[in-house]
């Protein structure tokens, strides 16, 4: 119990996630003019119907993460948050200025795959592609696992479930080859860098801020 209080103010940040996905309603459309990214390469690889499934993973998979980063890594957690936060606003802000879409494939059968794809399809517009928020976010957890989490299977367990899920965005014509390899190339610049620099800077405020109070007493 202790430690679930100890936890909720940081797993509140979580919040922010929703919160800023708003932003993204707002441009899944086409107003402005949308671009095909779609090269070669991606008319190469196959439509996987079955990938959906692993597609609609992403959603427990990244909440699962980040409050097993949370409890248990706590830096690494702040480092993936930053991560994604930034990153999903990089995103709204080339969707905004460089819309693009993806062409989806014609879709037959009834089966509960394709029910899913056509529910999907329905709810997600093909306009904000490039970079994939999808893949963001999911590399984002992937590069908090392989900098900070110690436990061997927990490790394999995020990297294997991480990949797939990148994977699938392709598999179900989601995204092409340019959103993902753009999403990923995002994600390790804010990870690599920018996150780096923006803890250091609020450890500094707070530390400063701990200094002055102490001082005044």
């Amino acid at each position: 119990m202790k430690n679930i209080k100890f936890n909720i103010i940081p797993l509140s940040l979580m919040l922010v996630i929703p919160a800023i996905n708003v932003i993204y309603r707002k441009l899944n459309n086409p107003l402005n003019g949308c671009y095909n990214l779609v090269t070669f390469l991606d008319k190469q690889v196959p439509f996987i119907k079955e990938f959906i499934v692993v597609y609609w993973a992403w959603y427990p998979f990244l909440i699962l993460v980040l409050i097993y980063f949370c409890f248990n890594y706590r830096n690494i957690y702040y480092k993936t948050m930053i991560t994604i936060i930034l990153g999903m606003l990089l995103c709204y802000m080339t969707y905004f200025f460089f819309q693009t879409t993806v062409p989806r494939p014609a879709l037959y059968g009834r089966d509960i795959f394709i029910g899913i794809i056509k529910l999907t399809y329905r709810w997600d517009k093909p306009f904000n592609c490039f970079p994939s928020i999808h893949v963001l976010t999911t590399y984002a957890a992937i590069r908090g696992c392989m900098e900070g989490v110690k436990n061997k299977f927990n490790k394999m367990s995020i990297n294997f479930t991480g990949i797939f899920i990148i994977l699938s965005t392709q598999f179900v014509k989601q995204h092409v080859i340019l959103d993902l390899i753009s999403a990923i190339i995002l994600a390790e610049i804010l990870y690599r860098f920018a996150v780096g620099f923006i803890l250091e800077k609020c450890e500094m405020i707070l530390s400063n801020k701990y200094i002055n109070i102490n001082s005044e007493q």
